[in-house]
Parts: C-alpha cells; sequence; structure tokens
C-alpha cells in the first residue's frame, strides 16, 4: 500500500507561494537572460558565427537534457532532511552556478577566436550543469509543498509571476543597459551579469525560507527500481506524454522567440528602446491573465480553457505575420494581445506537470517526484537544444552576417517573418495536443485526486 505522511502542522498559505514565486524569480534572471542575450553576446562580442553558436546550444542543452536526470534519480534516492528533502540541494549549489553565470558573460580581451569559441563552450556547458542541481529541486517542491490540486495551481501561477517579473526586469532594462547605439558592450554585460547574480541569490535564499515541505512519502518508497522501471512506467502515463510534447513545443516557441525578438528589434526596427518597452508590458500581462486563471480554471477546467487560450495565442500572432508592422510601438501592443493566451497557458504549465506526476503514482503506485520531474525537464532541455541551433540556422537562413554594421532589408525583413510565423505554428501545435490528444479533463482529474486520497488516508488497500 502506498502512503503519504502529510503534516498538518504550518499549513499552505501566501508565504508558501511567494517563497515558491522567489525560486524562479532566482532561477530565471540568468535563464531569461541567456535565453535572450547569450546569442548576442557570443556573436556581436564574441565574433562567433550564428551557425557555430547554434551548434554550441545543441551540444550543450543535450547534456543538460542527460544531468537533469542524473540529478532527478540521485536527489529521489536521498532520505529527506528536517528541512525538506528538494530545498536543502538550492542552497547546496546555487553559489557556484551564479559564479558560472557571470563567466558566461565575461570576455578576456586582446584573444583569440579560437579561446572565444571554446571559452563560451565550456562556461556554458557547465553553467548549464550547475543549472540543473538547482533547479530540478526547485521544481520537483511544489508536489511536495501541497497535495491539492487548487493549491497546486496556486503555486504555479505564483512560479510563473516569478518568471515573468524576472523576464519583465530583464527585457526591460538589460537592453538599455547593454547596448550603446543600438551595439553590446561586453563591460556592461559583464556588470548586468553580476547584478543577476546578487538578485539571484536573495531570491534562492527567500525561496528557502519561505516555503515548507509538507508531503513526505513513506519509508517504503525510498527504494525506487532501476531508470527503466520508471521510464516503462511512464510510456504507459498518456498525460505525461502529452505534457512533454506540448513543453517541448512551446519551449522551442518561447526560446526562438526570445531570440530573435533581440534582432527584430535591433535590426529590423532599429529601436532597442522599444525591445525594453515590450519587456515592460509583459508585467501587464501578468497583472490581466494572473486573476482570472483560478477562477476560470476552476469553472471550465485546466485542460478546456487552456486549449481556448492557445488557439488564440496562435491566431493572432498568424495575423501578425499576415501585417508586416512597421512601427515598433504599434508592434509591442498587437504583441501583447497575442501574448495573452500564451501567457494563460504557461501560467498552468506546473500545475499540470504535478498533475502528471500525481497520475504516475495513480498507475505504478509509486512516488517518485524528483525522477519524474527530471525526465519532463529533460524534454525541456531537449526543446532548449533544438531552439538553441534552430535559432543559429534560422539567422544564418535570414541571412545575418554577424559584425556587420548594418544587415540588408531582406535579411531584416525574413527576421520579421521568423518572428513571427514560429510562434503562430508552434502555438496552434501545442493547441491541438491539449485539445485532442490530453486526457486529463476537468472530470478525470477529480476522480484521480479522490482515488489518491483514499489511498493515502488506508481507506483502501
Amino acid at each position: 500500500m502506498i502512503k503519504e505522511n502529510i503534516s498538518s502542522n504550518n499549513k499552505f498559505g501566501l508565504k508558501d507561494k511567494l517563497g515558491y514565486m522567489f525560486g524562479d524569480f532566482g532561477n530565471d534572471f540568468f535563464f531569461i537572460f541567456a535565453s535572450s542575450f547569450l546569442m548576442v553576446f557570443y556573436t556581436d562580442v564574441f565574433g562567433i558565427s550564428p551557425t557555430i553558436t547554434g551548434i554550441v546550444f545543441l551540444v550543450a542543452r543535450l547534456w543538460d537534457a542527460i544531468m537533469d536526470v542524473a540529478v532527478g534519480r540521485f536527489i529521489d534516492s536521498r532520505p529527506a532532511t528536517k528541512n525538506g528533502k528538494f530545498k536543502p540541494w538550492i542552497m547546496r549549489f546555487a553559489p557556484i552556478l551564479l559564479v558560472f553565470g557571470i563567466l558566461m558573460f565575461t570576455k578576456v580581451p586582446g584573444l583569440s577566436n579560437q579561446f572565444y569559441l571554446v571559452y563560451a563552450f565550456a562556461t556554458y556547458i557547465i553553467w548549464g550543469s550547475l543549472y540543473s542541481t538547482v533547479n530540478i529541486p526547485y521544481g520537483s517542491m511544489a508536489s511536495v509543498i501541497t497535495s491539492d490540486p487548487v493549491e497546486r495551481a496556486s503555486l504555479s501561477t505564483f512560479r510563473s509571476i516569478g518568471a515573468a517579473l524576472a523576464g519583465m526586469i530583464i527585457s526591460t532594462v538589460v537592453p538599455m543597459v547593454v547596448f550603446i547605439n543600438n551595439k553590446a558592450d561586453s563591460n556592461r554585460f559583464f556588470i548586468v551579469a553580476v547584478i543577476m547574480a546578487m538578485l539571484a541569490m536573495i531570491c534562492y535564499t527567500l525561496c528557502y525560507k519561505l516555503s515548507t515541505e509538507r508531503v513526505t512519502a513513506a519509508t517504503s518508497l525510498e527504494h525506487k527500481g532501476s531508470l527503466l522501471v520508471s521510464l516503462k512506467g511512464l510510456t504507459k502515463n498518456k498525460p505525461f506524454l502529452s505534457i512533454v510534447v506540448a513543453s517541448l513545443t512551446l519551449i522551442i516557441a518561447m526560446l526562438l522567440s526570445g531570440s530573435l525578438n533581440t534582432y527584430l528589434y535591433k535590426d529590423y526596427f532599429r529601436n532597442t528602446k522599444a525591445l525594453s518597452l515590450a519587456g515592460f508590458v509583459t508585467i501587464l500581462n501578468v497583472v490581466m491573465v494572473a486573476p482570472a486563471i483560478a477562477p476560470i480554471s476552476k469553472k471550465f477546467g485546466k485542460k478546456e480553457s487552456a486549449a481556448v487560450a492557445l488557439f488564440f495565442s496562435a491566431a493572432a500572432y498568424f495575423l501578425l505575420y499576415l501585417i508586416p508592422i512597421k512601427n515598433a510601438y504599434l508592434f509591442v501592443a498587437f504583441s501583447f494581445i497575442a501574448n495573452l493566451g500564451y501567457n494563460f497557458f504557461n501560467f498552468m504549465l506546473w500545475a499540470f506537470v504535478t498533475d502528471v506526476i500525481d497520475y504516475q503514482e495513480y498507475i505504478t503506485e509509486k512516488r517518485e517526484d524528483g525522477t519524474v520531474y527530471s525526465i519532463y525537464s529533460f524534454a525541456r532541455k531537449v526543446g532548449q537544444a533544438i531552439a538553441g541551433v534552430m535559432g543559429g540556422v534560422a539567422l544564418g537562413f535570414a541571412g545575418y552576417v554577424a559584425k556587420a554594421p548594418q544587415q540588408t532589408a531582406e535579411v531584416v525583413s525574413n527576421i520579421r517573418s521568423l518572428a513571427t510565423l514560429i510562434p503562430a505554428v508552434t502555438y496552434f501545435i501545442v493547441f491541438l495536443i491539449i485539445a485532442f490528444v490530453y486526457p486529463m479533463t476537468k472530470e478525470a482529474l477529480t476522480e484521480i485526486q479522490d482515488e489518491l486520497e483514499r489511498r493515502r488516508t488506508g481507506k483502501i488497500l
């Protein structure tokens, strides 16, 4: 029989939500910074070609994916401490992670192009490996902070708010600081990286202090069996497979858009200030979308409301592709509207993940939070790898020339097309997956949660 011991002390509340929010706030200071600006740092500061940069991203992220699973399995095999099973690992590795985050954006002047390539690869792959040691335990925490589906949806919303706040700060402030006359400045990138590291460390500390792990697996669950057994179980988990494919597709769209948008505003609109504005208005998306998530998902269900939201964003981005807007600020306004549906789904995504972890327990009677989350993260890293190489290939396909004084009209037009068509296509694909493949309807989720609750309280043997 599978049981969980759930402490009634220190009940779930706003403190946990804020603590979990700060965790992704800290994560995304560097993750979004690197996703949005590392490519332009490599091409315009180190002088590495877009195609080679894409290959660097591909290799590093595939390695990161392997590290995610290794870290997840390792943590699942460790006993819980008095401070929890997952969150102590965040504080153990966060300082080292942030040091290498700074090194990624450090240029040693006067060295050869070959050295910069080797340096870029080494610092990026080490940073990515260390990111696994912090992000995997952080992501796994959601399923042990609370077992209640509604409370998990709240955690997912607050996690997404943390990511959105980090994204807003980075997208708003960084372009105004790191570019001088639309040219990347290496010294300013370094200064920003140091500031990001300090802010991230504060956020990780707040995550550790404010959040509480309440759900503890029984001792009999400590022996999980081999990874192959877990993988075999996951092949029967249709909700997990659906979310993996959806997330892989979505992460490709997000990272490609983040990389291409930098070039879109820098080269097509020639207005990096508008890029800052685009980052700033993301907070309006948070303000508008976040309060609506709980009541809408409670009334219609997560699956049902998310599908409608994704279809809206896909249609809106397709209109942006068809209409070649020339004014940067008008484009900001239209893209703000287009991202409403995407943000709605993205805010609920982590609640989907905790649901599929529960479904894994439902069909196998094993609780493997770290393993399931790490394999899910593995898929996301594969998506990041694909997006990394596709970003470089897309720029190469568009004809982008590194360190060129100015890109041609044809090149910048190609960049605009890619920056709008890619989100339109990928959001539509995710809509199809959630609407027609993902099986966890509102009624099905209620039935699964009721069954798990009966097992955990010992009412069913």
